[in-house]
């Protein structure tokens, strides 16, 4: 009986280092062509690739989560799961809450997307943006009435409905959009904010952040994350 409990002690704690490998990758799923759900339910992309790919490289068995962007970090923070790689741009803001790895992606141009044919007044009017982006933040300090959605597809919604004169948002996210949509188009110049993308982890992650730092630096020394930029028209390559 003594040599069961400790057989089963032990497998108890084989169990518990197996999980201790497991990484839970957060995501959005509703922002692409960063991550989105396919059609068999599964979180695919840029994102999707990329990560299984830094995953295997930093020999880490991950699985992916999904997390409406509103409390992506507040999840992150409170352990629902490890990483945050949703396309969040690399703020001052957010690395007083989290921590991120080097970013995997440049700085992305934002972009203002209209009806077409429409002049609008993109310090005066009304813009949308998703809530708690870079763009909302961007919107809020320019002197423009910001509208905010919990929702990249509520933006755009906003825009057709006549609720918001534009919307902005990352110019990779609104290109097929406005492609799919004759009465939809570009207004005004595109806008550098942030720092470029990473991945988010909270700041006692130390050692996952070295390992996540170590794979992406592999990525861009060996090409293969300038390629997965070139096919997913994420933006400038490094």
């Amino acid at each position: 009986m003594k040599n069961l409990m400790i057989a089963t002690a032990l497998v108890a704690l084989s169990a518990g280092a197996g999980l201790a490998q497991t990484v839970r990758m957060g995501t959005e799923g509703a922002y692409p062509p960063y991550n989105y759900i396919d059609d068999n339910g599964q979180v695919a992309g840029f994102e999707r690739e990329l990560g299984d790919e830094l995953c295997k490289r930093a020999e880490l068995t991950c699985e992916w989560v999904t997390n409406d962007w509103d409390s992506i970090i507040p999840n992150l923070v409170s352990g629902n799961y490890d990483t945050i790689i949703a396309g969040m741009s690399i703020t001052d803001e957010r690395d007083e809450v989290i921590d991120f790895t080097q970013n995997y992606t440049q700085p992305d141009p934002s972009a203002y997307l209209a009806k077409a044919g429409t002049e609008v007044d993109l310090t005066g009017g009304v813009i949308a943006a998703q809530t708690g982006t870079i763009q909302a933040s961007y919107i809020a300090q320019s002197g423009a009435t910001l509208l905010e959605f919990a929702t990249p597809e509520e933006t755009i919604g906003a825009v057709r409905n006549g609720e918001a004169d534009a919307v902005l948002a990352d110019r990779a996210y609104l290109e097929p959009i406005a492609a799919e949509d004759a009465d939809l188009d570009f207004t005004g110049d595109s806008v550098l904010i942030g720092g470029g993308v990473g991945m988010g982890l909270r700041e006692s992650d130390a050692e996952l952040k070295e390992k996540f730092n170590a794979a992406i630096q592999s990525m861009k020394d060996d090409g293969s994350l300038n390629a997965l930029i070139t096919k997913w028209e994420i933006g400038e390559t490094f």
